[in-house]
């Protein structure tokens, strides 16, 4: 009798007490990395295609583009540590790539343009974050292994290197770093077009993305990948 009672005790302890959702992760996703100029590119080929998309759906092909500087302009250029390395290249880059689609891109402040800007916001995360491998990669090594374990020595070493192979084409290193860059169309003072694009950076490379103002802390790095 006493153990029912102390039982229910407990279970009317536990049931009055507040719950709160059971925290789970995301559904496994891709995200990704920038580790060179030449991504920096890809990503100024992929906005002026889209750039150019909007400008034809709303009937604008006609209407110039100015792409607003971070700082300086063509004349003057920015100034060293004025602005960040991206900033400063990525401007460059989607001039090139406005043009290179034919869009009528001013070099000037035009009052009569539709004004392209972007922001760079970078992100550090100083907690412990998980991360796994692609789905799939450890279900195709154990099922090699299984298949081929009486093979010939030599089978079951390229099954093994083809395994790898695999395994290796979804592995990028963990970083720390990500980095949000949105872009935006303005014209006669309304967006008209925005778009934010996501991804992860090295960590010893966020000085491409961050210029520290003269009362700002610079950031301490927890990691260098």
């Amino acid at each position: 009798m006493r153990n029912i009672i102390l039982i229910l005790s407990v279970s009317f302890f536990l049931s009055s007490c507040a719950r709160i959702p059971e925290p789970i992760g995301y559904e496994y996703s891709t995200q990704e990395k920038m580790q060179a100029a030449h991504h920096w590119n890809v990503l100024a080929k992929d906005l002026a295609n889209r750039i150019n998309n909007e400008l034809i759906r709303s009937d604008f092909l006609s209407t110039p583009i100015f792409v607003k500087p971070t700082c300086g302009d063509d004349q003057t250029p920015c100034e060293q540590g004025t602005t960040s390395d991206f900033n400063e290249a990525f401007r460059d880059l989607l001039i090139t790539e406005l043009v290179s689609f034919g869009i009528p891109t001013s070099a000037v402040p035009n009052p009569e343009a539709i004004n392209v800007e972007y922001k760079v916001q970078l992100v550090h995360h100083r907690t412990h974050r998980l991360r796994t491998v692609r789905p799939g990669v450890i279900t195709a090594l154990t099922t090699a292994i299984s298949v081929f374990r009486n093979a010939a020595p030599e089978v079951l070493a390229i099954t093994l290197a083809a395994g790898a192979d695999y395994a290796n084409t979804a592995y990028a290193h963990k970083t720390d770093f990500e980095t949000i860059i949105t872009t935006s169309m303005v014209f006669r003072k309304s967006y008209f077009f925005r778009s934010s694009d996501i991804y992860y950076i090295n960590g010893a490379d966020y000085h491409h993305y961050y210029r520290p103002s003269n009362s700002a802390k610079e950031i301490q790095l927890s990691s260098t990948k």
